[in-house]
């Protein structure tokens, strides 16, 4: 219980996930309005965490979510199953006209001093259909599941996805499952139907489930109407605006043990300052701090969520499980798209403070 929190030591899989599956179209450093052609990236910010943990650290993992019966579902399909997660989908049939669809991310890399840009088309989405009752958690959860994960991209999506959450938690802490959560916040997302205000209305809900919460003080702020302080006002390196909200945290969420999060200073689109800070169980950690060389950045938060998480698996202590999320993190942005191309070698040789020299 060093994190205190009770996890399994032995389960069907590590970890489920669950959320929208989406593609996302990369450009590179052209801009949209210039783009003669795009790679197409799978992702799924609740996703790429089951993804990550699968292929770089080897855990079992699966994802519950919406499959598309058109050759872009038959794409997504396939790209999963080459990250080695399991797929529990409800599937849906394509009317050859307008849907049900996976969303699309439109998000070009940036470069020095033009920032990326992300818009999205999730018109339709076949994600957003999902509700209560659309699965079997006795099913999904069959043999056991270790550790269960979800997030406020996949809450933000309609009026039913939050609720098929909450339901999901419920049947994950049934069978003894650590629950975690990304807040995410994103207020294009929110803004399309429901605002601010719904936002907290839900995730308060949620986070009343959980024990293990990804977030930093604006998401606890915007995502949980937490007060804390001026971010804007804070140096975005200084971990003292996010440990400040810890008493409240606590107060308002006595069920959640640990709290995590990146620090990302950003240069130029190219160049960042990165660290990572942790509170569990009352006491806090930080990360070094060190410069990316960023390829893209898209994905690095999930990227530290599931080296977190690792850690906390597989039972190393606090700090050190903190530093491999901070090292897996940094070094997906190294990569194209949203998840991950690293090793486990290679994220427990940076996290020991390893070097880019050539390896012979």
């Amino acid at each position: 219980m060093k994190y205190g929190v009770n996890i399994p030591e032995k389960g069907a899989l590590d970890l489920v996930s669950l959320g929208a599956l989406v593609h996302r179209l990369d450009p590179g450093v052209v801009p949209f309005r210039k783009a003669t052609e795009c790679k197409i990236h799978v992702s799924g910010g609740e996703y790429n965490v089951a993804a990550n943990l699968a292929d770089c650290f080897r855990l079992k993992t699966g994802i519950v979510t919406a499959i598309v019966d058109y050759p872009i579902g038959h794409l997504i399909e396939e790209r999963v199953r080459a990250m080695g997660v399991k797929l529990i989908a409800k599937r849906f049939k394509h009317n050859g006209v307008n849907g049900p669809n996976h969303a699309i991310v439109y998000s070009d890399r940036g470069y020095g001093v033009r920032p990326p840009v992300v818009f999205y088309n999730r018109s339709n989405e076949a994600g957003a259909l999902l509700k209560p009752g659309d699965f079997n958690w006795d099913e999904v959860f069959a043999g056991g599941v270790r550790w269960f994960h979800s997030g406020g991209i996949f809450a933000s999506l309609s009026e039913t996805t939050g609720q098929l959450i909450i339901e999901a938690m419920q049947a994950a802490k049934k069978q003894g499952a650590v629950v975690s959560f990304d807040l995410n916040f994103r207020q294009k997302l929110w803004d399309v139907w429901g605002g601010q205000d719904k936002a907290q209305s839900v995730m308060r809900q949620i986070v009343r489930l959980v024990d293990v919460l990804v977030g930093n003080e604006e998401d606890l702020q915007k995502g949980l109407g937490l007060k804390g302080p001026d971010v804007a006002a804070a140096s975005s390196l200084d971990p003292s605006a996010f440990f400040a909200m810890m008493d409240q945290v606590v107060k308002d969420y006595p069920n959640v043990k640990v709290v995590a999060t990146t620090l990302r200073e950003v240069l130029s689109a190219n160049r960042h300052r990165w660290s990572a800070v942790a509170w569990i169980n009352g006491k806090t950690y930080q990360a070094p701090t060190c410069e990316l060389d960023v390829y893209d950045r898209v994905g690095g938060g999930d990227g530290f969520a599931a080296g977190f998480f690792y850690g906390m698996l597989t039972g190393e202590e606090p700090e050190q499980a903190l530093r491999l999320g901070w090292a897996h993190g940094a070094l997906l942005t190294t990569f194209p798209g949203d998840t991950t191309m690293a090793t486990l070698e290679e994220v427990r040789a940076f996290a020991k403070g390893g070097s880019a020299r050539i390896q012979r």
